[in-house]
This record gives structure tokens, C-alpha cells and sequence, in this order.
């Protein structure tokens, strides 16, 4: 059996993740692949439980050291339960966030820096980052507009200060600087489709894989 591959998608709130992970997701079963895809926190049974106290509540209601410990419990339980064994069993993983959030939300948008989530992602991540990690780019204001007009609560984290969502984007930018053979950039902004043809052009390319 060939390990299946493993592709996050990143980026501040209202960057489109989740639109983009569904069209891709379609164009990669459309190509006789087996697709997963989950999301975090979340995406196993016990994780989902942690989002639950992760997205809901006051802005304020943990610490970013509590933060950073509930989001790296939730994700252990994922690549346990669900990230690895679709890996194994051959299947693609679409993963809507990963380590990087949290890097970008506690380390850098919360300023509890890098070295602490180095060392929980080392402790429960190990050695396994994806294969490609695309991160949508888009100003904080307009992300803030755009998830502003969903419905469905969980809206902790967008209830922040925009001081910390310019925080944030500037975390992801400079993720995407440090490991560029594993992150590709991607502006948020345009046609829905036209987004979706870049990212699919990152795919073929990065990970070599034929989509016409």
C-alpha cells in the first residue's frame, strides 16, 4: 500500500479554507484518489470535544500556554485517530489547519513565542508535517468581514483585536518564509475559481501529480 499524502490549508479567519478544501477534495476524487478530510481542532471524536471549548466563549477565557496545551491534546488524538490511519491506508488527507495555526495564533498572535510550540510539536507532531501546506493570505479586516457573515457561532478567536489578527497574518507570513520547500502562498482575494486553478497548479507541482 502507498502512503496516502498528506496537504493543510492555512490562513486567518475568513481566508476561505474551507471552500477551497472542498473544491480540491473534488478534483482529487474526480482523479480516482481516496480523499479525507477533516479539520482542526477537531476531526476525531475526542478532539472535537477540545474545539468545543476552544472556539466558543469569551475572548479571554484561557491563557495562550492553556491554549496551545488543548489545541497540541486535540491534535494528537487527531493524527491518532484519523490523520495516520487514512495516511496508511492510502488516502489523501485535506486537513483544514494544522500545526501552523497554532503557531501563528498562540506563538505569534498571542506573543507566546516560538520555542514553546517548537516543543510540544516535536513531543506530539514528530516528524509528521505535510507534504504541502498552502497558506490563504488575506487582510485581516476583509477575513474579519467574511467570517463576520457566517452563521453558526464559534466565534472566539474572530472576536479578538484586530491587533491580533495583524499579528496572526504576519505569523503565517513569516511560517511561509521559514519553510518554503513545504508552504506556498496563496492570495485570498479573486474569483473563487481562479484561487482554486493556483492551488491546484501548487498540487500538480509540488507533489507532482497529474490533474487534467
Amino acid at each position: 500500500m502507498v502512503r496516502g499524502k498528506f496537504i493543510t490549508f492555512e490562513g486567518g479567519e475568513g481566508a476561505g479554507k474551507t471552500t477551497q478544501i472542498k473544491r480540491l477534495a473534488d478534483r482529487l476524487s474526480a482523479a480516482g484518489l481516496q480523499v479525507t478530510t477533516t479539520r482542526e481542532p477537531g476531526g476525531s471524536p475526542g478532539a472535537e470535544q477540545i474545539r468545543a471549548l476552544l472556539v466558543n466563549g469569551p475572548a479571554d477565557r484561557w491563557s495562550a500556554t492553556t491554549e496551545a496545551l488543548l489545541h497540541f491534546a486535540a491534535r494528537r488524538d487527531h493524527l491518532e485517530k484519523t490523520i495516520i490511519p487514512a495516511l496508511d491506508a492510502g488516502q489523501w488527507v485535506l486537513c483544514d489547519r494544522f500545526v501552523d495555526s497554532t503557531m501563528a495564533y498562540q506563538g505569534y498572535g498571542h506573543e507566546l513565542g516560538r520555542e514553546i510550540i517548537e516543543k510540544l510539536q516535536a513531543i506530539v507532531v514528530e516528524q509528521l508535517l505535510p507534504e504541502l501546506t498552502i497558506i490563504m493570505d488575506i487582510a485581516p479586516e476583509e477575513g474579519l468581514e467574511r467570517a463576520g457573515s457566517r452563521a453558526g457561532g464559534e466565534d472566539r478567536y474572530e472576536s479578538m483585536a484586530v491587533a491580533f489578527h495583524q499579528r496572526l497574518r504576519d505569523g503565517f507570513l513569516d511560517i511561509a518564509r521559514r519553510a518554503p520547500e513545504r508552504c506556498a502562498l496563496v492570495p485570498a482575494r479573486g474569483a473563487i475559481e481562479v484561487i482554486e486553478s493556483q492551488i491546484l497548479d501548487l498540487v500538480r507541482t509540488r507533489l507532482n501529480l497529474d490533474l487534467t
